[in-house]
């Protein structure tokens, strides 16, 4: 199978809630790109299903996007693309990616209230 994704992808272990069809369901996301994100997670997802993510960032804020479900492994969890994701939710996503490439240099931004 060929490599579709355009982005680099970042290892992170970061806690995530869910929302979809079959309800609201707990996560963990295992990797993240400015594309999407993989999910690791019991919970029930159709390919095509569109779903509001809430990432959790070390810093203790929540990022909330917008997915859909490209592809699903049950049980394990499936991937995830973003998709009509507001400027402001795309600079934070963005910020928290360059956090990952160099901690020491970069400072996460802090989500206003």
């Amino acid at each position: 199978m060929s490599e579709r994704r355009s982005e680099k992808r970042w290892e992170v272990s970061l806690d995530a809630a869910w929302d979809g069809k079959s309800g609201n369901h707990t996560a963990r996301i295992s990797d993240l790109s400015e594309g999407g994100c993989y999910m690791d997670t019991m919970g029930d997802a159709t390919p095509g299903e569109i779903l509001t993510l809430n990432l959790q960032l070390p810093n203790g804020d929540w990022l909330q996007l917008t997915g859909e479900v490209a592809h699903h492994t049950p049980p394990l969890g499936f991937g995830v693309r973003f998709v009509d994701l507001p400027e402001e939710q795309l600079e934070m996503l963005r910020a928290f990616i360059e956090y990952l490439k160099d901690p020491s240099e970069t400072t996460m931004i802090k989500q206003e209230s």
